[in-house]
């Protein structure tokens, strides 16, 4: 059966995959909780005829404010077969951010996960002139449950309900709005990127030929649903019959990979660095031939190639695999057969090591206004150091003089919400969208991204300096968890680096080194000559312009919650710049 609308997914669940007894599972009271294909459709039927007894209208505007669980799938997918559009909002923004959203996307119901979601937003939905109602997805003392809903819904079906729900259904077309998705940006309030059906139905048809799992196989989700990435692996994965499990929380990841054993999982570049870090940390911590062992299959690993490097390099290759590598494969579950990674780039060396581990990380790229696939490596079309190939024949890319990336495609976004003037800004005359990402082909085939068109600085000397370069050589340190690299019209490149503090921690306690708190240790002499050491060497791969000349070491842990990065774990640059001035203003002045 053809998919031409995103819920047209449903449609699989009644034939193809109706005897499904493991579509989404996740935890509920220590327990993990399995629906089947009865299930969601049961669930998303009731919605939509609650909707519908409810009032409401294609085009109406409903929100969700949630963690990964499968509800969120049932209201997707219940409030998309009637015309409504989905505006999925990230847990995590500020109040200023959830007014802004709320207000602008004219939101006429909201679904939140629990009681600390339901007590912020309350507040903010009843001063809003369209005071939308809440439900709650967890049961909360005096807020409305969302199976009232479904309930209400299934209590009104009847051949008129079913009826009227059917019209709608057909009433939809492929480039109806589907979606607004609110980028989380690094500047600025978020913009409404509205996308179609359309638009993520184009790529289903190609990812789901590439990525190398089957029916039935296991994927975990743990990237935020409202991610555009992890929401068109979500389609991807449903379309191809997979069972979807969604991890409790970040910080249970590990625990939820050993319980579920995933075939395939969704990341973005930061978990796969920490992952790679704490397994070279335990390899520090042997002795003797084991150590021998570790730090040789390491080596063969960052050596690999996908062209093959001769029997010999094979032979040990093998070898590594069966005494050292099968231990990562089992801490990752033992059955994972890719990985999927985006939102950042991903390090060359972490890809290598990786696919020689019989752990492949097929890296790609997109935005949310693109749906978000561009180019994606995958098992027939793999380069390290790149973003692949793109994703299908009907996309353009073409570079522009300045080396910026421009695309066309079907999964080239509708524009911006309310906002026809930032739409012409990105997308000009000709129909390019100006992505702000400067990029080349390799070998004619394969795109590379080198920067951010904005990011890009000029020192004082008259010198470019692309950053991302220079921090993701930096963070290759196990000392180095984030770092922000500078000097717009200065005479040379500077940092704000945040310590990996678990490392620098366990590395004080080694050199017996006292501290009260970060603040005091990173103000030591012994740590700070010991960054000093590590940026000096990284500084080696660098030219003579990107080299961190001096630094200042945050006593914070940048995050989320803390403003430096957004939800999407990219550096607010603006923020940092403006928390950290007063040390910035000495770095240079000094």
């Amino acid at each position: 059966m053809e998919v031409t609308r995103i819920f047209d997914i449903l449609n699989l669940y009644r034939t193809k995959y109706k005897y499904h007894s493991k579509v989404f599972g996740a935890k509920e009271n220590g327990k993990w909780k399995i629906y089947s294909a009865k299930d969601y459709l049961h669930f998303s039927n009731g919605l939509s005829y609650g909707l519908l007894e409810m009032g409401f209208e294609k085009g109406d505007k409903i929100v969700t404010v949630a963690n990964n669980r499968p509800e969120w799938n049932f209201v997707d997918m219940g409030m998309l077969q009637i015309g409504c559009v989905h505006v999925p909002i990230y847990p995590t923004i500020s109040e200023t951010e959830y007014e802004h959203i709320l207000n602008h996307s004219d939101a006429k119901l909201i679904f939140v996960s629990d009681k600390a979601l339901y007590d912020m937003i309350k507040p903010i939905a009843d001063k809003l002139s369209n005071t939308p109602e809440i439900y709650t997805f967890d049961k909360v003392e005096g807020a409305k449950h969302w199976s009232e809903i479904t309930k209400k819904g299934r209590a009104a079906e009847n051949y008129v309900v079913r009826g009227k729900t059917q019209n709608r259904r057909d009433e939809i077309d492929q480039d109806d709005l589907a979606t607004i998705i609110y980028t989380s940006g690094t500047t600025g309030l978020p913009k409404g990127v509205m996308l179609s059906h359309r638009n993520f139905v184009y790529q289903i048809q190609y990812i789901k030929n590439i990525v190398p799992v089957k029916s039935k196989d296991r994927a975990l989700s743990f990237l935020p649903l409202c991610h555009v990435l992890e929401r068109i692996g979500g389609y991807t994965f449903q379309s191809m019959g997979l069972a979807i499990y969604y991890a409790e929380s970040v910080d249970k990841i590990a625990d939820n990979i050993q319980d579920i054993k995933p075939h395939v999982f969704i990341t973005v570049p930061r978990l796969l660095e920490r992952i790679y870090d704490k397994i070279v940390a335990k390899g520090q911590d042997l002795e003797g031939l084991k150590r021998k062992l570790f730090f040789g299959a390491l080596d063969a690993g960052l050596e690999y190639e996908i062209a093959g490097k001769g029997l010999s390099y094979s032979a040990k290759l093998a070898m590594y695999n069966a005494v050292i590598f099968s231990k990562w494969r089992a801490a990752l579950g033992g059955s994972v057969k890719a990985i999927i990674s985006g939102g950042a780039a991903l390090q060359e060396r972490l890809a290598k090591v990786f696919k020689a581990a019989k752990l492949p990380v097929y890296e790609g790229y997109g935005l949310s206004e693109t749906a978000p696939v561009i180019a994606v490596n995958h098992p027939k079309g793999i380069k390290f150091g790149t973003v692949g190939p793109l994703l299908g024949k009907e996309q353009e890319v073409k570079i522009a003089e300045d080396g910026e990336i421009l695309f066309k495609g079907p999964n080239l976004m509708l524009g911006y919400y309310k906002d026809e003037v930032k739409t012409k800004e990105v997308i000009d005359a000709d129909g390019w969208f100006h992505t702000g990402d400067i990029g080349k082909f390799i070998d004619d085939k394969y795109l590379k991204i080198t920067d951010r068109k904005k990011e890009i600085f000029k020192l004082s000397t008259g010198k470019y300096v692309a950053p991302q370069v220079v921090e993701n050589i930096m963070k290759e340190s196990f000392f180095i968890e984030q770092i922000m690299v500078l000097g717009e019209n200065e005479k040379y490149t500077s940092a704000i680096i945040s310590p990996n503090f678990e490392f620098l921690h366990d590395w004080c306690h080694e050199k017996q080194i006292d501290f009260h708190d970060n603040e005091d240790l990173v103000s030591k002499h012994k740590v700070i000559d010991r960054f000093a050491q590590e940026v000096e060497e990284l500084n080696k791969r660098l030219g003579k312009t990107e080299k961190i000349k001096r630094f200042v070491l945050s006593g914070e842990t940048w995050s989320v919650e803390g403003g430096e990065l957004s939800p999407t774990q990219k550096l607010k640059r603006k923020f940092v710049k403006q928390k950290y001035q007063t040390k910035l203003t000495e770095l240079y002045n000094a």
